[in-house]
């Protein structure tokens, strides 16, 4: 698959696709896991505009918080969540 994105998406796009499944991981430790850790917002920018979603993972990127932050692809969060019950993941 050829990633279509600015190199900042490509880059947040890439990591997501190391996310084991069943693991998550928040939006600061994907953010500090690049090397930019003051681009929280930016990453949570980036995986909102993941156009391959759910080839490339964005489901599994959680808010520090332990809320499920959003979901851009078809079905907003109860797919998200759907997601990652299939995982073995409750939140």
């Amino acid at each position: 698959m050829i990633l279509k994105g600015t190199k900042f998406q490509l880059k947040v796009w890439n990591y997501l696709k190391t996310i084991p499944k069943g693991q998550l991981r928040t939006y600061s430790q994907v953010a500090k896991a690049i090397k930019k850790p003051k681009a929280v917002r930016a990453v949570a920018n980036a995986i909102g505009k993941n156009p391959y979603a759910p080839k490339i993972p964005c489901h599994r990127v959680i808010r520090s918080d332990g809320s499920l932050g959003g979901y851009s692809a078809k079905g907003g969060i109860s797919t998200k969540r759907k997601l990652l019950k299939l995982e073995g993941i409750l939140l």
